[in-house]
């Protein structure tokens, strides 16, 4: 096993296993947690030994979205956080295009761009203990990294619509009739199911498995490329007519006022 500063790489036989770790903010994105997964699905696809990725992350949630103190930092810089976003929505595009089947082992939360980060694989299980839903809305905003793309396809378009307008956060059990979630499992057995899928994943390799993802997305019924400038060109605007900070912060308040504080020694960047 070696170590990333925001990502640790595991392999088990042809199963590489990227694992966020941020767990001090419940793996929220960041520019050093996207690069990393980039840089390492990279390295797992120039690997000819691997075969099949799994996506997962460490402590208590696979992803609860994109890091709110970053993402207000950026507004403070540079006065919108959509060069950022442009980046989170090339690396889910990436998982979703890439040769090597992904497979995203959900727990705790899959919230906003966590969301987004799953509904980048092509295989998810969850543990039913999830939590999953779009989120934006909640903070008045909209989805920049693909949901407003993939959700409909992925969890049909009724589904879709009560996430995206309520902000609801379900259980996997509440999304199984989709079809989205490949299995649904007890916390404690994630890990094996995750491996499980992939390892079936990893005996069917080969040229036709990985030229498939691509098929998929280029399909031209579905747009998806258009869809995804659109998604972002949306996102610009109502971040340029809106408070968005001021929605920000005041979530981030209600949070901290109803949360204890991070311990000082908790390995937060």
């Amino acid at each position: 096993m070696t170590a990333h500063p925001t990502v640790i790489v595991s392999q088990a036989g042809p199963v590489r296993t990227l694992t966020m770790n941020r767990p001090h903010r419940r793996n929220a994105l960041d520019a050093h947690l996207v690069d990393a997964l980039d840089r390492e699905l990279t390295a797992a696809e120039s690997d000819p030994q691997t075969r099949a990725v799994i996506l997962a992350g460490s402590g208590r949630s696979f992803c609860a979205g994109a890091d709110l103190q970053y993402f207000l930092g950026l507004h403070a810089e540079l006065g919108s956080p959509i060069t950022f976003l442009r980046r989170v929505s090339a690396l889910v595009t990436r998982f979703e295009t890439s040769p090597l089947p992904i497979v995203a082992a959900l727990h705790g939360h899959a919230v906003a761009g966590g969301l987004e980060l799953a509904l980048g694989a092509d295989i998810v299980v969850a543990a039913d203990t999830t939590l999953i839903g779009d989120g934006h809305i909640r903070n008045n905003l909209l989805p920049a990294a693909g949901s407003s793309v993939r959700l409909p396809r992925k969890v049909g378009d009724a589904m879709a619509r009560w996430l995206a307008l309520t902000g609801a956060l379900v259980t996997p059990d509440q999304l199984a009739a989709t079809g989205w979630i490949h299995a649904v499992v007890a916390p404690n057995d994630l890990t094996a199911a995750a491996h499980k899928v992939a390892a079936e994943l990893a005996q069917h390799s080969g040229p036709a498995q990985s030229r498939f993802p691509a098929v998929f997305f280029d399909h031209p019924r579905m747009f998806p490329m258009r869809g995804l400038a659109v998604e972002l060109s949306v996102f610009e605007a109502i971040g340029a007519a809106n408070d968005v900070p001021a929605s920000l912060n005041a979530f981030l308040t209600r949070k901290i006022a109803t949360q204890a504080p991070i311990p000082s020694n908790s390995g937060q960047q």
